[in-house]
């Protein structure tokens, strides 16, 4: 099944001691060789590059995992399940307008179901015939009309509703970003990285532990969010009513 690996920082940085290790499930050490993608931004500008072919092998993948330096990034290697093979329209990371900013998301599962439903708001339109693509649209959706680029905590919770909601489909892990903040849900299969050093912090997200550094492993159904390294918010989602869980150290809103 595909796999992801995201990281947010303080300043620009490159991650090769965990990226070089994540390529390598591209088709090398991981069932994951239908594609590979990165979104990355430097100074709150986007660039996402991305190929329908084994990450393992791809020099222009190689040299991004090797060099790559950036504040925020998502990336993602490809296991072809809907639609079932290869192709430039279903690699991930997609990006999408919304609210005045370039969403961009990746996902790990499989909720077929989700293709054909009706969005909360009709804000994006599938490029595309992943289920992947059409729930991203749908978080969309969710935040369209709440959304202000600030930790107000609203549209926050809406995309924890609607990941919700879609996980009840099938299987939902995804990661996503407007540029300014990760957002990181792990509904069976994620884990974290939260990794300060010095004046700087970095913390890194990834379907599996990418080395022995102290990896754990996401609660199911848990949403977390950060902003230039640091954990903002940390829901829990469920049909229970969710609440702000505390983080050490870290001021949860």
């Amino acid at each position: 099944m595909c796999e992801l690996l995201g990281a947010s920082s303080t300043r620009p940085i490159c991650i090769a001691r965990w990226f070089v290790p994540f390529r390598a499930r591209g088709g090398g050490v991981a069932d994951n060789p239908d594609g590979w993608g990165v979104a990355s931004w430097t100074s709150a500008k986007l660039r996402i590059e991305k190929a329908p072919e084994p990450g393992v092998s791809s020099s222009r993948f190689g040299r991004l995992a090797r060099t790559l330096r950036s504040e925020l990034l998502i990336a993602h290697v490809r296991k072809a399940r809907h639609p079932p093979i290869p192709g430039m329209q279903s690699t991930h990371p997609f990006s999408h307008q919304c609210c005045g900013r370039e969403w961009v998301f990746a996902h790990n599962g499989l909720v077929p179901e989700v293709i054909g439903r009706s969005a909360a708001a009709d804000v994006c339109k599938p490029r595309g015939e992943t289920d992947s693509e059409y729930a991203f649209c749908h978080l969309l959706g969710e935040i369209a009309g709440c959304y202000e680029g600030a930790s107000n905590g609203e549209w926050m919770e809406r995309i924890a509703d609607g990941a919700d909601a879609i996980a009840a489909l099938g299987k939902f892990n995804f990661l996503l970003s407007d540029g300014a903040y990760l957002i990181a849900y792990g509904h069976d299969r994620l884990h974290y990285l939260d990794h300060p050093g010095g004046r700087d912090y970095l913390s890194l997200v990834a379907t599996e532990p990418l080395s022995s550094d102290g990896w754990r492993p996401f609660a199911r159904g848990e949403l977390r969010i950060y902003k230039a390294g640091q954990l903002l918010m940390r829901l829990k989602t469920g049909r229970k009513r969710r609440r702000n869980v505390p983080t050490d150290g870290v001021a949860v809103r």
